[in-house]
Protein backbone atom coordinates (compact mmCIF):
# COMPACT_ATOMS: atom_id res chain seq x y z
CA UNK A 1 0.00 0.00 0.00
CA UNK A 2 1.12 3.71 -0.98
CA UNK A 3 -0.10 7.16 -0.41
CA UNK A 4 -0.14 9.47 -3.16
CA UNK A 5 -1.05 13.15 -2.73
CA UNK A 6 -2.06 14.77 -5.63
CA UNK A 7 -2.61 18.78 -5.48
CA UNK A 8 -4.02 21.36 -7.72
CA UNK A 9 -3.28 24.36 -9.72
CA UNK A 10 0.00 25.80 -7.55
CA UNK A 11 0.86 29.11 -8.55
CA UNK A 12 3.01 31.09 -5.50
CA UNK A 13 2.65 34.60 -6.90
CA UNK A 14 0.71 37.61 -4.52
CA UNK A 15 1.10 37.04 -0.82
CA UNK A 16 2.82 33.73 -1.23
CA UNK A 17 6.12 34.64 -3.80
CA UNK A 18 8.44 35.73 -0.75
CA UNK A 19 7.64 32.68 1.57
CA UNK A 20 8.49 30.10 -1.29
CA UNK A 21 11.56 31.84 -2.39
CA UNK A 22 13.06 31.49 1.55
CA UNK A 23 11.84 28.01 1.59
CA UNK A 24 9.17 28.72 4.24
CA UNK A 25 7.08 25.72 3.62
CA UNK A 26 5.49 26.08 6.99
CA UNK A 27 4.17 29.42 6.01
CA UNK A 28 2.78 27.83 2.56
CA UNK A 29 1.22 24.72 3.68
CA UNK A 30 0.22 25.17 6.86
CA UNK A 31 -1.24 21.93 8.66
CA UNK A 32 -1.69 20.31 4.85
CA UNK A 33 2.09 20.18 5.05
CA UNK A 34 2.03 16.85 7.21
CA UNK A 35 0.02 15.23 4.41
CA UNK A 36 2.59 16.05 1.52
CA UNK A 37 5.52 14.89 3.80
CA UNK A 38 4.27 12.10 5.11
CA UNK A 39 2.86 10.43 1.68
CA UNK A 40 4.94 7.79 -0.46
CA UNK A 41 4.43 10.48 -3.62
CA UNK A 42 3.76 14.11 -2.95
CA UNK A 43 2.57 16.40 -6.49
CA UNK A 44 1.14 19.45 -7.95
CA UNK A 45 0.50 21.45 -10.90
CA UNK A 46 3.14 23.69 -11.10
CA UNK A 47 1.07 26.66 -13.16
CA UNK A 48 4.15 29.39 -13.32
CA UNK A 49 7.42 29.21 -14.91
CA UNK A 50 10.18 29.52 -12.58
CA UNK A 51 12.46 32.15 -14.21
CA UNK A 52 15.52 34.08 -13.79
CA UNK A 53 14.81 36.93 -16.01
CA UNK A 54 11.25 37.83 -17.86
CA UNK A 55 10.80 37.23 -21.42
CA UNK A 56 7.09 37.67 -21.70
CA UNK A 57 5.26 35.91 -24.52
CA UNK A 58 2.31 37.41 -26.46
CA UNK A 59 -0.75 35.63 -25.58
CA UNK A 60 -4.37 36.13 -24.19
CA UNK A 61 -5.04 35.73 -20.63
CA UNK A 62 -2.29 36.93 -18.23
CA UNK A 63 1.08 36.45 -18.09
CA UNK A 64 2.68 34.64 -14.89
CA UNK A 65 6.04 34.10 -13.77
CA UNK A 66 8.13 33.83 -10.39
CA UNK A 67 11.75 33.65 -9.17
CA UNK A 68 13.64 30.34 -10.02
CA UNK A 69 14.46 30.42 -6.16
CA UNK A 70 10.60 29.80 -5.38
CA UNK A 71 11.60 26.11 -6.10
CA UNK A 72 12.79 26.18 -2.43
CA UNK A 73 9.56 26.47 -0.80
CA UNK A 74 8.45 23.13 -3.25
CA UNK A 75 11.28 21.36 -2.12
CA UNK A 76 11.04 22.11 1.95
CA UNK A 77 7.36 20.99 1.38
CA UNK A 78 8.49 17.20 0.50
CA UNK A 79 6.51 17.56 -3.09
CA UNK A 80 8.84 15.03 -5.47
CA UNK A 81 6.73 15.97 -9.01
CA UNK A 82 5.59 18.74 -10.54
CA UNK A 83 3.12 18.36 -13.19
CA UNK A 84 4.17 21.46 -16.12
CA UNK A 85 1.43 20.42 -19.09
CA UNK A 86 -0.90 23.11 -18.02
CA UNK A 87 -1.51 26.88 -20.23
CA UNK A 88 1.18 29.33 -18.17
CA UNK A 89 4.42 27.05 -18.79
CA UNK A 90 5.62 28.74 -21.56
CA UNK A 91 4.41 32.27 -20.37
CA UNK A 92 8.11 33.44 -20.54
CA UNK A 93 9.10 31.48 -23.77
CA UNK A 94 11.74 28.98 -23.68
CA UNK A 95 13.77 30.81 -21.45
CA UNK A 96 11.19 30.18 -18.97
CA UNK A 97 10.83 26.97 -19.34
CA UNK A 98 14.46 25.99 -19.41
CA UNK A 99 14.58 28.06 -16.15
CA UNK A 100 12.00 25.67 -14.61
CA UNK A 101 13.21 22.18 -15.87
CA UNK A 102 16.93 23.31 -14.71
CA UNK A 103 15.28 24.62 -10.99
CA UNK A 104 13.73 21.39 -10.73
CA UNK A 105 16.70 19.36 -12.20
CA UNK A 106 19.01 20.80 -9.45
CA UNK A 107 16.68 20.01 -6.30
CA UNK A 108 16.05 16.60 -7.32
CA UNK A 109 12.21 17.24 -8.38
CA UNK A 110 10.87 15.01 -11.23
CA UNK A 111 8.55 17.07 -13.50
CA UNK A 112 5.98 15.92 -16.49
CA UNK A 113 4.22 17.32 -18.93
CA UNK A 114 6.49 19.58 -20.54
CA UNK A 115 9.79 19.34 -22.00
CA UNK A 116 12.33 20.88 -24.85
CA UNK A 117 10.58 19.32 -27.55
CA UNK A 118 7.11 17.12 -28.45
CA UNK A 119 9.03 13.63 -27.51
CA UNK A 120 10.26 14.90 -23.85
CA UNK A 121 6.78 16.45 -23.24
CA UNK A 122 4.89 13.14 -23.51
CA UNK A 123 7.12 11.49 -21.87
CA UNK A 124 5.28 9.54 -19.31
CA UNK A 125 7.18 9.42 -15.97
CA UNK A 126 7.97 6.09 -13.78
CA UNK A 127 8.11 5.81 -10.20
CA UNK A 128 8.40 2.59 -7.72
CA UNK A 129 7.17 3.46 -4.51
CA UNK A 130 6.80 -0.03 -2.37
CA UNK A 131 7.09 -2.40 -5.27
CA UNK A 132 4.18 -0.63 -6.98
CA UNK A 133 5.03 1.06 -10.05
CA UNK A 134 3.20 4.28 -10.32
CA UNK A 135 2.94 6.18 -13.58
CA UNK A 136 2.19 9.85 -14.09
CA UNK A 137 1.11 11.32 -17.81
CA UNK A 138 0.33 15.15 -18.27
CA UNK A 139 -1.60 16.69 -21.08
CA UNK A 140 -2.98 20.37 -21.90
CA UNK A 141 -5.63 21.80 -23.89
CA UNK A 142 -4.18 23.47 -26.68
CA UNK A 143 -3.48 27.00 -25.92
CA UNK A 144 -0.07 29.07 -25.91
CA UNK A 145 1.96 26.95 -23.93
CA UNK A 146 2.04 23.50 -26.08
CA UNK A 147 5.32 21.97 -27.29
CA UNK A 148 6.00 21.23 -31.19
CA UNK A 149 8.10 18.67 -33.00
CA UNK A 150 10.81 21.17 -32.59
CA UNK A 151 9.80 23.79 -29.70
CA UNK A 152 9.50 23.42 -26.54
CA UNK A 153 6.61 22.98 -24.13
CA UNK A 154 3.67 21.49 -22.49
CA UNK A 155 2.50 18.15 -23.49
CA UNK A 156 -0.69 18.56 -26.00
CA UNK A 157 -3.60 16.85 -25.33
CA UNK A 158 -3.59 14.48 -27.92
CA UNK A 159 -5.63 11.00 -28.05
CA UNK A 160 -3.09 9.57 -30.75
CA UNK A 161 -0.28 10.15 -29.19
CA UNK A 162 -1.83 8.89 -25.53
CA UNK A 163 -3.01 6.17 -27.11
CA UNK A 164 0.30 4.82 -28.88
CA UNK A 165 1.90 5.69 -25.55
CA UNK A 166 -0.10 3.65 -23.99
CA UNK A 167 0.01 0.64 -26.01
CA UNK A 168 4.18 0.98 -26.25
CA UNK A 169 4.60 1.19 -22.35
CA UNK A 170 1.98 -0.45 -20.47
CA UNK A 171 3.40 -3.39 -19.32
CA UNK A 172 6.04 -0.81 -17.30
CA UNK A 173 3.73 0.40 -14.78
CA UNK A 174 1.28 -0.99 -12.37
CA UNK A 175 -1.33 2.05 -12.01
CA UNK A 176 -1.26 4.84 -14.19
CA UNK A 177 -2.69 8.30 -13.25
CA UNK A 178 -3.31 11.53 -16.10
CA UNK A 179 -3.05 14.59 -14.95
CA UNK A 180 -5.26 16.59 -17.45
CA UNK A 181 -5.03 20.67 -17.57
CA UNK A 182 -8.27 20.66 -19.27
CA UNK A 183 -12.14 22.43 -18.61
CA UNK A 184 -13.87 25.52 -18.54
CA UNK A 185 -13.01 28.02 -15.87
CA UNK A 186 -15.25 28.74 -12.74
CA UNK A 187 -17.57 26.18 -13.83
CA UNK A 188 -18.28 23.30 -11.69
CA UNK A 189 -19.07 20.75 -14.04
CA UNK A 190 -16.87 18.81 -16.83
CA UNK A 191 -18.24 19.97 -20.21
CA UNK A 192 -20.23 16.80 -21.80
CA UNK A 193 -17.37 16.23 -24.10
CA UNK A 194 -14.35 16.24 -21.52
CA UNK A 195 -16.87 13.76 -19.41
CA UNK A 196 -16.60 11.97 -22.49
CA UNK A 197 -12.78 12.67 -22.87
CA UNK A 198 -11.91 11.19 -19.43
CA UNK A 199 -14.52 7.80 -19.49
CA UNK A 200 -12.13 6.92 -22.82
CA UNK A 201 -8.98 7.40 -20.62
CA UNK A 202 -10.03 5.18 -18.36
CA UNK A 203 -11.22 2.48 -20.54
CA UNK A 204 -7.94 3.02 -22.60
CA UNK A 205 -5.96 1.80 -19.55
CA UNK A 206 -5.78 5.17 -17.00
CA UNK A 207 -6.36 4.09 -13.54
CA UNK A 208 -7.21 7.72 -12.08
CA UNK A 209 -7.82 10.84 -14.29
CA UNK A 210 -8.08 14.44 -12.47
CA UNK A 211 -8.61 17.45 -14.51
CA UNK A 212 -7.07 20.89 -13.29
CA UNK A 213 -7.01 24.28 -14.53
CA UNK A 214 -11.21 24.99 -13.79
CA UNK A 215 -10.28 27.19 -10.96
CA UNK A 216 -13.17 25.49 -8.68
CA UNK A 217 -14.27 22.26 -6.94
CA UNK A 218 -16.20 20.51 -8.95
CA UNK A 219 -17.17 17.16 -8.62
CA UNK A 220 -15.98 12.85 -9.46
CA UNK A 221 -17.22 9.79 -10.54
CA UNK A 222 -15.60 6.30 -10.41
CA UNK A 223 -16.26 4.50 -14.23
CA UNK A 224 -14.94 1.05 -14.09
CA UNK A 225 -13.04 1.10 -11.50
CA UNK A 226 -11.34 4.38 -12.32
CA UNK A 227 -11.39 7.68 -10.41
CA UNK A 228 -12.32 10.90 -12.62
CA UNK A 229 -11.89 14.15 -10.83
CA UNK A 230 -13.15 16.51 -12.75
CA UNK A 231 -11.68 20.09 -10.87
CA UNK A 232 -9.27 20.25 -7.54
CA UNK A 233 -9.31 24.23 -7.50
CA UNK A 234 -6.67 26.63 -6.85
CA UNK A 235 -3.96 24.76 -4.62
CA UNK A 236 -2.58 28.09 -4.45
CA UNK A 237 -2.97 30.90 -6.20
CA UNK A 238 -3.20 34.12 -4.86
CA UNK A 239 -4.87 36.92 -7.67
CA UNK A 240 -7.53 39.28 -7.33
CA UNK A 241 -10.60 37.43 -8.64
CA UNK A 242 -13.61 38.09 -7.32
CA UNK A 243 -15.18 34.04 -8.23
CA UNK A 244 -16.95 33.15 -5.02
CA UNK A 245 -14.63 29.49 -5.21
CA UNK A 246 -11.55 30.75 -6.20
CA UNK A 247 -9.94 30.41 -2.78
CA UNK A 248 -11.35 26.64 -2.36
CA UNK A 249 -9.95 23.61 -3.40
CA UNK A 250 -9.39 20.02 -2.10
CA UNK A 251 -5.89 17.87 -2.14
CA UNK A 252 -6.71 13.86 -3.96
CA UNK A 253 -5.16 11.22 -1.29
CA UNK A 254 -5.17 8.21 -3.59
CA UNK A 255 -4.04 4.80 -1.02
CA UNK A 256 -3.21 2.54 -4.06
CA UNK A 257 -2.65 -1.30 -3.40
CA UNK A 258 -2.68 -1.67 -6.81
CA UNK A 259 -5.79 -1.45 -10.10
CA UNK A 260 -8.90 -2.06 -8.29
CA UNK A 261 -7.28 -1.78 -5.09
CA UNK A 262 -7.85 1.99 -4.88
CA UNK A 263 -9.24 4.55 -2.16
CA UNK A 264 -9.66 8.10 -2.90
CA UNK A 265 -10.06 10.81 -0.07
CA UNK A 266 -10.39 14.15 -0.74
CA UNK A 267 -9.02 16.86 1.48
CA UNK A 268 -10.80 20.15 1.60
CA UNK A 269 -8.51 23.37 1.67
CA UNK A 270 -8.78 27.40 1.76
CA UNK A 271 -6.32 29.52 0.25
CA UNK A 272 -4.99 32.93 0.38
CA UNK A 273 -8.28 34.51 1.80
CA UNK A 274 -6.30 36.58 2.91
CA UNK A 275 -3.38 35.01 4.38
CA UNK A 276 -0.49 33.60 2.55
CA UNK A 277 -0.94 29.76 2.20
CA UNK A 278 -3.02 27.16 2.21
CA UNK A 279 -4.88 25.67 5.38
CA UNK A 280 -7.86 23.09 6.03
CA UNK A 281 -11.09 24.31 6.03
CA UNK A 282 -13.10 24.85 9.68
CA UNK A 283 -14.87 21.50 9.80
CA UNK A 284 -18.46 23.28 9.45
CA UNK A 285 -17.16 24.41 6.04
CA UNK A 286 -15.03 21.27 5.41
CA UNK A 287 -18.58 19.28 5.24
CA UNK A 288 -20.20 21.90 3.37
CA UNK A 289 -17.81 21.61 0.66
CA UNK A 290 -17.67 18.01 0.45
CA UNK A 291 -21.33 18.20 0.26
CA UNK A 292 -21.34 20.40 -2.31
CA UNK A 293 -19.23 17.99 -4.32
CA UNK A 294 -21.25 15.20 -3.62
CA UNK A 295 -24.73 17.26 -4.72
CA UNK A 296 -22.45 17.59 -8.11
CA UNK A 297 -21.55 14.36 -8.32
CA UNK A 298 -24.94 13.57 -8.54
CA UNK A 299 -25.46 15.22 -11.63
CA UNK A 300 -23.14 13.31 -13.29
CA UNK A 301 -25.34 10.22 -12.75
CA UNK A 302 -28.16 11.76 -15.27
CA UNK A 303 -27.11 12.67 -18.31
CA UNK A 304 -30.18 15.22 -19.27
CA UNK A 305 -29.34 17.21 -16.36
CA UNK A 306 -25.29 17.57 -17.33
CA UNK A 307 -26.43 18.68 -20.62
CA UNK A 308 -29.01 21.26 -19.53
CA UNK A 309 -26.44 22.67 -17.11
CA UNK A 310 -24.07 22.81 -19.64
CA UNK A 311 -26.51 24.41 -22.21
CA UNK A 312 -27.62 26.91 -19.18
CA UNK A 313 -23.79 27.84 -19.06
CA UNK A 314 -23.37 28.59 -22.54
CA UNK A 315 -25.93 30.80 -22.93
CA UNK A 316 -25.05 32.69 -20.32
CA UNK A 317 -21.66 33.26 -21.73
CA UNK A 318 -22.80 33.42 -25.40
CA UNK A 319 -21.25 37.22 -25.53
CA UNK A 320 -18.46 36.56 -23.76
CA UNK A 321 -17.49 33.78 -26.45
CA UNK A 322 -18.41 35.62 -29.79
CA UNK A 323 -16.55 38.65 -28.49
CA UNK A 324 -13.67 36.43 -28.38
CA UNK A 325 -14.45 34.37 -31.63
CA UNK A 326 -14.62 38.04 -33.26
CA UNK A 327 -11.23 39.09 -31.62
CA UNK A 328 -12.68 42.22 -29.79
CA UNK A 329 -10.61 43.76 -27.12
CA UNK A 330 -12.27 45.34 -23.61
CA UNK A 331 -13.16 47.77 -24.65
CA UNK A 332 -15.18 46.83 -27.77
CA UNK A 333 -16.37 43.77 -25.51
CA UNK A 334 -17.96 45.89 -23.31
CA UNK A 335 -19.47 47.82 -26.01
CA UNK A 336 -20.77 44.41 -27.52
CA UNK A 337 -22.04 43.05 -23.98
CA UNK A 338 -24.70 45.69 -23.75
CA UNK A 339 -25.69 46.37 -27.92
CA UNK A 340 -24.76 42.92 -28.86
CA UNK A 341 -23.35 43.11 -31.96
CA UNK A 342 -22.98 40.08 -33.43
CA UNK A 343 -26.59 39.79 -32.85
CA UNK A 344 -27.71 42.41 -34.86
CA UNK A 345 -25.55 41.87 -37.56
CA UNK A 346 -25.47 38.44 -38.62
CA UNK A 347 -27.96 36.67 -40.24
CA UNK A 348 -28.81 32.74 -38.99
CA UNK A 349 -27.09 31.69 -42.53
CA UNK A 350 -23.92 33.41 -40.87
CA UNK A 351 -23.96 32.05 -38.12
CA UNK A 352 -23.95 28.38 -39.67
CA UNK A 353 -21.17 29.00 -42.26
CA UNK A 354 -19.26 29.78 -38.65
CA UNK A 355 -20.62 26.75 -37.12
CA UNK A 356 -19.54 24.93 -40.21
CA UNK A 357 -15.79 26.50 -40.09
CA UNK A 358 -15.46 25.29 -36.32
CA UNK A 359 -17.24 21.98 -36.48
CA UNK A 360 -15.76 20.16 -39.23
CA UNK A 361 -12.70 18.90 -38.24
CA UNK A 362 -10.94 19.66 -41.07
CA UNK A 363 -11.90 23.17 -41.76
CA UNK A 364 -10.98 23.90 -37.76
CA UNK A 365 -7.78 22.56 -38.58
CA UNK A 366 -7.48 25.26 -42.14
CA UNK A 367 -8.48 28.24 -39.17
CA UNK A 368 -6.04 26.71 -36.77
CA UNK A 369 -2.99 27.11 -39.20
CA UNK A 370 -4.11 30.04 -40.69
CA UNK A 371 -4.28 32.12 -36.92
CA UNK A 372 -1.47 30.19 -35.71
CA UNK A 373 0.78 32.16 -38.55
CA UNK A 374 -1.20 35.15 -38.62
CA UNK A 375 -0.31 35.07 -34.98
CA UNK A 376 3.50 34.42 -35.21
CA UNK A 377 4.07 36.58 -38.31
CA UNK A 378 1.53 39.33 -37.68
Amino acid sequence: MIKIVIGGDFCPVGVNEEPSVRGDAKALFHDLLPIFQEADCSLVNLEVPLIKEESPISKIGPVLGIPSGAISGIKEAGIGILNLANNHIMDHGAAGLESTLSACHDQGIDTVGAGKDLAAARKILIREYNGIRIALAGMAEHEFSIAGEDSPGANPLNLINFLRDIRERAKEWDYLIVLLHAGVEHYHFPTPGLRELCRFLAESGANTVICQHTHCPGCWEEYQGAFLVYGQGNLLFDLPVSFQDWNRGFLVVLNVDGPGKTKLELVPHIQSAPLPGVRRIEKAAETSLLSNISERSEVLKDEKALRSRWEEYCRKMELQYLNGLHGYGSFFGRINNKLGFPRLFRSNRSYASTLNHIRCESHREALITILETKNRDG
